[in-house]
């Protein structure tokens, strides 16, 4: 019963849940700006230099801690799910995705974002960060009280499944590609969990054999992905790009509240910021 109560953030949690997800917006923002600065300098830019920066942020404004392991995955790496921030480089015309929430008086936040490293997409990965965040906005619509869980989640994979179709990396309908699983290839996650004392919080997403209903105070992420390695049906243009958008949701009597709104999201709205540090 204590978990389940947990689920519901009063206005006190809510307060410092979102200091939390102002700072982590923060920190992504100076990295994206980082990124972009050190490659025009032409100097060497490494996972670890933007973990740093994301480091600096948080504690610069408070925060005790990040919430989880920073991940910071350059190019292929951004492929691999819970990869962490290590030594690769970051190179001209490659995308980093970076998953990194700062951890504010006991309580999470967690925002992920994918950036071309030299601040502008190219045509193959704007086309697959496009599907990605209608992906996105498809399982935000949905974000509101008496939504069942998992509604959220077949929103968000359904868009990926087309646009995989679109693209030629899957044949077949779109029934066809959701009732084999075939999708799995290049989405093999879900799309959202709690959010709060923990990154992954308690509370259970299934009451009996029904799916849960959102509820007023429940806060969760929505963070579809498509990740994109070498494969026999895969378009050589295609190859190594991973990319995941991931922001937190508080579910209010309107729908909802994104909590990390102030981080960028579309592709002009990062493409400016990372051209800003000019």
């Amino acid at each position: 019963l204590l978990d389940e109560m947990r689920l519901m953030k009063d206005a006190h949690e809510l307060a410092t849940m979102r200091r939390a997800a102002e700072i982590s917006a923060g920190a992504h923002v100076r990295a994206m700006q980082q990124s972009a600065r050190m490659l025009r300098a032409g100097q060497d830019l490494r996972e670890y230099h933007l973990d740093a920066e994301l480091l600096h942020e948080f504690r610069r404004h408070g925060a005790q801690s990040p919430a989880y392991g920073s991940i910071v995955a350059a190019g292929a790496n951004a492929c691999v799910l819970h990869y962490r921030a290590d030594a690769a480089p970051l190179r001209d015309g490659e995308l980093v995705l970076i998953d990194a929430g700062c951890e504010l008086d006991g309580y999470a936040s967690d925002i992920t974002r994918t950036l071309p490293v030299s601040g502008r997409f190219s045509a193959a990965q704007k086309e697959i960060y496009e599907i990605t965040l209608a992906a996105h906005q498809a399982a935000f619509d949905l974000a509101r009280p008496g939504v069942a869980w998992n509604e959220v989640h077949d929103a968000a994979t359904r868009v990926l499944a087309q646009g995989m179709i679109d693209l030629g990396l899957l044949q077949g309908s779109l029934d066809a590609v959701l009732e084999s699983g075939s999708y799995r290839q290049f989405y093999m996650h879900r799309t959202s969990h709690w959010l709060g004392l923990d990154v992954h919080d308690v509370g259970e997403y299934k009451v009996g054999d029904e799916w849960r209903k959102l509820e007023l105070g429940m806060v969760f992420t929505i963070e579809p992905g498509f990740y994109i390695r070498p494969a026999a049906n895969v378009l050589k243009h295609f190859e190594n790009i991973g990319v995941r958008i991931e922001d937190d949701v508080l579910i209010t009597e309107e729908g909802h509240e994104c909590l990390t709104a102030l981080c960028p999201r579309t592709v002009a709205a990062i493409e400016a910021e990372m051209a800003s540090c000019d």
